[in-house]
């Protein structure tokens, strides 16, 4: 690197700020006015390729064996990276860090882009053709890479080999009753594409102080229509609190190219498999890069955060009646870090509609989108609806009769408000599913 004097830095940048330029103050003719200007930029990285020893040809990374795999010969070739879990690497939010990080991905790689979505993915360059994994597209053209970009710290390495998950991914799509049984024969099943997202992770210490009015709920005696009677009275008073909230590796999704409600199923991952980063790892595998820059993921960790704060705030006032609440909370510690971690995707189309699948790399763990058999739904619905409805009806037409027709049009109304709430409980899990 450039030996440049670190205390010249300006942290927050210039307006225009690039991650990987290092600015430094220049002599200015005019007093009170400081310039800065970008420092020269450092030696390009030689980056590597994965070649067969024996045999000359592609390797890649196998996630059965956790061992770079020569196709052709069989030859294999350890990574000798070490297993560092929650211990990786982390940064703070100074200028001196992003002068010390590294970029790009340490390999040659170039980037397929798909023309229908937008997403970028890193691949081997040999790779001359591919589906987008992110919406099922086969309109995607490469380019150059720019190695703008930070390089991930660390990773967590693919370990269910798709192989393997081939029957386990058509259970998933069979199961349920409202969904269309011939979902266990679409393509989904052999178009699995193993790709590493971009996440960012996020440490902080935070100091909460809150006010609010919390109540006392006791029980009073009174009188009222010439007997005594209880009642509830809750008693408000003002009162404040601090709160110190540690919080550890928070995760913010590095891209908005996958759905954040799928990804939340497929979670958690485990951190303590984290390697430090080889690109060995991505051996003939995908790779996206982040298209959430950190300032951004860092903006939405803070919201995330200051919720969990918010909540541990109304946990500290002892009492479910809260009112007039507020708070202030001060941010320290700050520490990120950028991490790839394992997912297999696949985007099928039924019923000219398209609904993506994902699977944890990790873990094993299946969600996605699937499509609902409504008719079936519907026929469940008015089942539950036909007892409270007929029964209404039968009492209707037996008023005249007293009694008996009394008792039926209220047993027909319970059921049928019943009925109502189950048909919306099924409804909405059932919109939950299509629309993941």
């Amino acid at each position: 690197m450039n030996d440049i004097d670190q205390s010249t830095a300006l942290w927050p940048p210039p307006e225009g700020f690039v991650p990987r330029t290092l600015f430094v103050r220049v002599p200015s003719q005019v007093d009170g006015i400081e310039i800065y200007a970008p420092a020269p930029k450092e030696e390009a990285e030689e980056t590597r390729t994965f070649k067969c020893r024996h045999c000359g040809g592609s390797i890649a990374y196998s996630a059965s064996e956790q061992q770079l795999t020569c196709p052709y010969c069989g030859g294999t070739q350890a990574l000798t990276t070490e297993e560092v879990g929650q211990a990786a690497a982390e940064f703070e939010f100074t200028l001196e860090t992003m002068a010390r990080a590294r970029y790009g991905w340490g390999e040659e790689r170039r980037e397929l882009v798909c023309e229908s979505c937008g997403a970028a993915v890193a691949v081997a360059p040999d790779v001359l053709t591919s589906t987008c994994a992110f919406c099922g597209s086969n309109r995607v053209h490469a380019r150059d890479i720019t190695g703008e970009q930070l390089r991930p710290t660390a990773l967590i390495p693919f370990v269910v080999d798709r192989e393997r998950l081939q029957a386990q991914v058509a259970e998933w799509l069979g199961r349920g009753w409202m969904h269309p049984p011939e979902l266990r024969d679409v393509r989904a099943l052999r178009e699995l594409t193993g790709v590493y997202l971009p996440f960012w992770t996020f440490d902080a210490h935070i100091g909460a102080d809150w006010k609010a009015e919390v109540g006392t709920p006791r029980t009073e005696r009174y009188f009222s229509n010439g007997e005594w009677k209880t009642r509830t009275v809750i008693d408000w008073r003002w009162r404040s609190g601090q709160v110190h909230l540690p919080i550890n590796d928070h995760l913010v999704a590095g891209t908005g190219h996958v759905s954040q409600v799928i990804l939340g199923k497929v979670t958690p991952f485990d951190l303590d498999g984290l390697v430090a980063y080889e690109p060995g790892y991505l051996a003939g595998w995908q790779a996206k890069a982040y298209d959430v820059p950190l300032q951004d993921g860092w903006e939405l960790a803070r919201e995330e955060m200051r919720k969990q704060a918010k909540r541990a705030c109304h946990s500290d006032t002892g009492s479910a009646h809260v009112r007039n609440f507020r708070m202030t909370a001060d941010f320290a510690d700050e520490h990120w870090r950028y991490i790839l971690l394992p997912v297999y995707l696949a985007s099928y189309p039924f019923e000219d509609r398209k609904f993506q699948v994902m699977v944890n790399g990790q873990t094993g763990k299946v969600a996605g989108q699937k499509p609902i058999a409504w008719l079936r739904v519907w026929l469940v619905i008015a089942a539950i609806l036909a007892p409270g409805a007929c029964l209404g009806l039968l009492g209707l037409l037996t008023i005249p009769l007293g009694g008996v027709g009394t008792i039926g049009l209220v047993l027909g109304f319970i059921l049928l408000v019943a009925g109502l709430i189950g048909a919306i409980v099924i409804f909405q899990k059932a919109r939950g599913s299509e629309e993941a």
